[in-house]
């Protein structure tokens, strides 16, 4: 038996009747959905240290409930001794129940711990309705243990949606929880 995340309920119940009213929307195919979250952590010292990446690669997990991938450099760089094929940060992609479960807990456990929090910047959005949100610390999750962490490290959590415009992913994320800081 299948148990319906909290924020997949609310926005079939109630945001996407919301956004029809807001949006004058046509047909319900129009509304904007959340289509997946990304998480993107890149190591940097992964170059003279195999192990950070293993170390993001079973953090990652630890976040996301999922099992998640090492990315590989695309190409060489001398400079930083980065060659073609090695292992440089880790990445998941949550879709469906997962994803839901993530952006609740995301919004509702880990963006509460961030020190001096006064919202997140609506500035990030592509032109395409999708939205990205770096974080700092892993720490913010509780899923990480404070004491087993050797190194501190940030992440890229990016949000899809299905939005035309950046206004409408606006609301739709607004709508789902994320804490936007006020406009003046």
């Amino acid at each position: 038996m299948n148990k319906i995340p909290r924020l997949k309920k609310k926005y079939n119940e109630e945001i996407a009747k919301t956004l029809i009213e807001q949006f004058q929307y046509k047909s319900v195919m129009e509304v904007p959905k959340l289509i997946k979250i990304c998480l993107n952590q890149g190591v940097g010292a992964a170059t003279s240290d195999k192990k950070l990446v293993d170390t993001a690669v079973a953090e990652m997990t630890m976040i996301a409930g999922q099992k998640a991938v090492s990315t590989m450099a695309k190409t060489s760089v001398s400079n930083f001794k980065l060659r073609e094929g090695m292992p440089i940060g880790s990445r998941v992609t949550l879709r469906g129940n997962r994803m839901y479960e993530f952006l609740d807990r995301l919004v509702s456990v880990a963006i509460p711990r961030v020190r001096d929090f006064r919202g997140i910047n609506d500035k990030a959005f592509d032109g395409r309705g999708n939205y990205t949100l770096g974080v700092t610390e892993q720490i913010i999750f509780p899923e990480i243990n404070i004491d087993k962490i050797n190194k501190i490290t940030g992440m890229d959590v990016t949000f899809v949606t299905t939005a035309k415009t950046d206004a409408e992913a606006l609301a739709l994320l607004k709508l789902l929880g994320l804490p936007f800081k006020n406009q003046r």
